[in-house]
């Protein structure tokens, strides 16, 4: 007859368990708890880096299209602006004594000044305007100087004569100005470039 203490015989894994030991196929939990907190914290990372390219982009691409609808007439303008330069050559061609006469000539000289001023004007709702460096510093950004001209009475690298208007678009440049910049007068003093 068995002893009943061998149905409540203990078995070696049993023991190992009771006794508060890991069975060797078994991962420590605390191992387990730190790869999870350490792939959390590298898929926060990610998301967060990912959340910052998406949000760049998102600025990038507004700039562009902020961009494309000031500049993006800019070819087509650049190109229009031999037209309103040929209106102004017809326009200082009349003789002064016949601007000042009626008759035919009057209506014609009316009628193109009125086209240049309408001109203009649907220019300037696109952003283009004119460039009027007369009697300022010559800056090479805005102005294409011509030739340097000899004139004590203004400070040397001042324009002093406009051959070509320049125009901008916005804040760019879409035709520099073309001049002539004075030579030999006094130099222009520090705090006035400014």
């Amino acid at each position: 007859m068995p002893d009943q203490n061998d149905d409540q015989a203990v078995t070696p894994d049993a023991a190992n368990t009771a006794g508060g030991t890991q069975d060797a196929s078994q991962p420590d939990p605390f191992v387990v708890l730190e790869n999870l907190n350490a792939e959390n914290a590298t898929l926060k990372d990610r998301a967060l880096r990912l959340m910052a390219d998406m949000e760049n982009m998102r600025r990038r691409t507004e700039k562009e299209v902020t961009d494309a609808k000031i500049y993006g007439v800019s070819n087509f303008a650049r190109e229009m602006l031999n037209v309103v330069d040929n209106l102004r050559r017809a326009v200082s061609s009349v003789p002064a004594e016949a601007v000042g006469a009626a008759g035919p000539l009057k209506t014609l000289l009316e009628g193109v000044e009125l086209t240049e001023k309408d001109f203009l004007s649907r220019l300037a709702r696109f952003g283009i305007k004119p460039l009027d460096p007369q009697g300022k510093k010559f800056d090479p950004n805005m102005h294409e100087a011509l030739f340097e001209m000899p004139d004590e009475s203004v400070p040397s690298g001042t324009v002093v004569q406009v051959m070509e208007t320049g125009y901008a678009i916005g804040d760019r440049v879409l035709r520099p100005a073309k001049v002539g910049v004075s030579r030999g007068g006094p130099k222009v003093a520090a705090e006035t470039l400014n």
